[in-house]
């Protein structure tokens, strides 16, 4: 690990950039080859009808990948997590109830879906002319949604276990097949659309095999028969995990199915007709996903360069990155825009021919809806960037503005007031409006680089000779803000003559991750509730994760050298197997909370209360993400006291008697 770390220090960014990368653009781009390809043969054997009709079934798999990737990069966090916590028999069963839970939900899902297939695909904005190929496609496609559910998930799973390639080459392999057996179904066979979906099937499960066989090879983790059972917890847990890919996906659903029902609406009305529009802005989508997928590719590849660099301040190797990733996403959108405007026909015409109205209004959606696609080499990478120095709810926004807060009800005004136009328009509104945020948000973060310093980077002496304990006994302190606690803490410490570790705790997990203090202060112990919705780009452990990880093996360690006083961090959750420790939580009566964060941290009294709420809510969401318990739940600790009944003073006092009388068990 040390020395990967050094190489994301040390090493030419450029370097780094393509090593990382360029596995990334190519996992990305062989995902999006699935339904291109499809199209492809399709508009050449069927025509642009058959196209239409994949593009109103494309939402149901769509829905499926969003269940795949929850339970597959759910359980590939929680096998980081467990890993990181030397808990292997755990890790395998994440794993276990992650592909479980993928099974279940995928034989529902495809139940439900082919029992009540026309409605949903009419939901979906299938008009008359498309309904008989999109149906002849969407039900093979629904009987193969377990193989691809499955096999995506395990696929997440195996590149969490250290496998990409692995995980690659079955992707990729799945891909080739399906070129291959494309033509042969549709040409030779003459089987149409149907032909096309047995090829895709067909393909997944071959995926679906080789990700299988892979349940013998795992490289962490041992599988068992005995880890095969369902585990609600566990399964909770995981689908926490992953409810950011779920949701990312999700959104796509959502966009697709609005925009099919508007222009099917608002394109009846015009020489177009409904299924034109439908067939293809479904394709100039799937055009411009090949885009974001390369551009995504770079950004993501870059991130642990973002990450490890921003952690260790060197803010210019952070700048040097950044600038690379903007550089070279920027130059292909660019290249990709002009591809766009200037030779749309061409574009079009690999999906097979149409007539004029066809390619007037193929035409017409990429110079229109396109027109701003520019703006996703700086909008798409900035979401990863926050994501990779730790702000994950800048991410999130960033991620979900374009698609959902502006994409979707943009179509629906512009639509009403400027009809099948305005649908197109809404591309280049959404482009551009998402474009000035995350531009604002990237320059306002660049300029604060390296402003907010510690006041002091020297260690506090947390040592102590005077031990009074004949047992070694930690203490854990858990508190509200404002209640004291840490003082409560601080004076234990002093009163037992041992170690005492908060903010000297900062110190030491920089000194051993190399990582800044500024850095893991700002990160540890807070999580936004909206982090769940994060863009989901990264497969497995966060930057928090990562932190989490680094924080409970130092507890552990510190714990085993002596006795001592941890203040917070989920030190109660983390030694909670061990008998010699002593769990105390600390609170307080709002009244006084605001008098100490006014008097001691020097907070303005009209939004003293507003902070201290905002506070204890980041640290009661951090511990429930990590712990899978309620912060203030009385059961996690052996004493709860109100600071303000006998004061800090003599709350001390008393959890000092606790300690000796703990010491009394042990000895006897």
């Amino acid at each position: 690990m040390e020395q990967e770390e050094n190489i994301l220090g040390t090493e030419k960014i450029g370097k780094l950039i393509r090593k990382f990368s360029i596995p990334c653009i190519i996992s990305l781009l062989v995902n999006s080859l699935y339904n291109i390809v499809d199209q492809i043969f399709i508009g050449w054997g069927v025509g642009y009808l058959g196209n239409g009709a994949t593009n109103v079934v494309f939402p149901i798999t769509m829905v499926a990948l969003s269940f795949a990737l929850m339970f597959g990069d759910g359980a590939s966090a929680y096998l980081s997590l467990k890993l990181g916590e030397k808990k292997k028999e755990e890790a395998a069963k994440g794993v276990v109830n992650g592909t479980i839970l993928s099974i279940f939900i995928s034989v529902i899902l495809c139940i439900i879906t082919l029992i009540f297939l026309p409605n949903i695909l009419l939901a979906f904005g299938c008009t008359d002319a498309l309904k008989e190929y999109a149906l002849k496609y969407g039900y093979i496609i629904v009987l193969g949604l377990p193989f691809m559910m499955i096999g995506t998930t395990l696929n997440s799973i195996i590149r969490a276990d250290g496998t990409p390639k692995y995980a690659m080459t079955s992707m990729v392999l799945g891909a080739i097949l399906n070129i291959i057996l494309d033509p042969i179904f549709i040409f030779i066979f003459k089987m149409g659309v149907e032909g096309a979906a047995i090829a895709t099937v067909i393909s997944q499960i071959l995926t679906f095999i080789l990700n299988i066989l892979y349940l013998k090879k795992f490289k962490s983790i041992n599988i068992s028969k005995d880890n095969f059972k369902f585990q609600v917890n566990t399964a909770k847990r995981v689908s926490a995990l992953g409810i950011s890919s779920f949701i990312t996906q999700m959104s796509f659903v959502f966009v697709v199915a609005a925009e099919n029902n508007l222009l099917a609406r608002y394109g009846a009305e015009t020489k177009f007709g409904a299924e034109i529009p439908i067939t293809v802005l479904g394709i100039v989508m799937k055009i411009n996903q090949i885009l974001n997928s390369i551009i995504v590719g770079i950004a993501v590849g870059a991130q642990p360069i973002i990450g490890y660099n921003y952690g260790a301040e060197k803010y210019d190797r952070v700048k040097s990155a950044l600038k690379r990733v903007l550089g070279i996403s920027v130059i292909i959108s660019t290249i990709a825009f002009i591809l766009f405007q200037t030779i749309p026909d061409k574009l079009i015409s690999i999906f097979g021919s149409g007539d004029e109205n066809y390619m007037e209004f193929a035409c017409m959606s990429f110079k229109i809806y396109l027109m701003l696609c520019i703006c996703n080499g700086i909008q798409i990478p900035s979401g990863i960037f926050f994501q990779a120095i730790g702000k994950s709810l800048k991410s999130a926004i960033l991620s979900l503005s374009r698609q959902i807060l502006f994409l979707i009800p943009a179509m629906i005004v512009l639509s009403s007031i400027f009809g099948l136009v305005g649908v197109l328009c809404a591309g280049p509104f959404a482009d551009g409006l998402a474009f000035v945020i995350s531009s604002t948000l990237l320059i306002l973060e660049i300029k604060h680089f390296g402003k907010a310093k510690m006041l002091s980077t020297a260690l506090i002496d947390d040592t102590s000779t005077d031990d009074k304990l004949n047992k070694q006994i930690v203490i854990t302190i858990s508190r509200e803000y404002g209640s004291g606690g840490r003082y409560v803490g601080r004076l234990i410490a002093d009163k037992l003559g041992i170690r005492f570790y908060d903010k000297e705790f900062i110190t030491k997990l920089a000194l051993e991750t190399g990582l800044s203090e500024e850095y893991i202060e700002n990160t540890e112990q807070k999580r936004e509730r909206l982090e769940g919705l994060n863009s989901g780009y990264s497969v497995g452990m966060n930057t928090a994760d990562e932190l989490f990880i680094k924080e409970s093996e130092l507890i552990k360690k510190l714990a085993n050298e002596g006795s001592c006083v941890i203040i917070g961090r989920c030190s109660d959750f983390i030694l909670k197997d061990i008998n010699n420790v002593v769990k105390v939580f600390i609170y307080s009566d709002m009244n006084n909370k605001v008098k100490r964060a006014v008097d001691i941290y020097g907070i303005q009294e009209n939004r003293a209360e507003k902070e201290i709420k905002r506070i204890d809510k980041l640290r009661a969401n951090h511990y429930k993400y990590y712990t899978e318990r309620e912060w203030k739940d009385y059961n996690n600790y052996d004493i709860c006291l109100n600071s303000d009944v006998l004061g800090v003073e003599k709350t001390a006092e008393l959890v000092c008697d606790m300690v000796k009388e703990k010491e009394m068990m042990l000895n006897n």
